[in-house]
């Protein structure tokens, strides 16, 4: 099941270290910033990374890409529901709602 999340309560679960964030863009924008702890996770490279990046299919994940604009993060998302995980968050506003929130990002891989 794949359920929306608004941006307070991703910050509340990243503060408090529930939760796995996954950001569904390219790597070159993930090393210009991502939201705190994110593992990348390309559309294009979903089937060959999560596996090895998110063993539990029941770990709570959140997904996210650069704003609504984007649909990287809600494929991601179905993509990964389709291959068994079971607890996913989709962030839909994404990184330039964060962003313009003033909240931080960590760059670099």
């Amino acid at each position: 099941m794949i359920r929306m999340v608004r941006r307070d309560e991703v910050r509340t679960r990243i503060d408090a270290g529930r939760t796995i964030v996954v950001e569904a863009l390219p790597p070159e924008y993930f090393r210009k910033g991502h939201l705190p702890g994110a593992l990348n996770i390309p559309v294009d490279e979903v089937d060959s990374l999560a596996r090895t990046l998110l063993p539990n299919r029941s770990a709570e994940i959140i997904v996210y890409c650069a704003n609504s604009a984007c649909r990287n993060s809600a494929t991601v998302a179905r993509r990964l529901s389709a291959m068994g995980y079971t607890n996913i968050l989709d962030y839909d506003e994404g990184k330039d709602d964060w962003i313009d929130a003033g909240l931080p990002t960590e760059p670099g891989d």
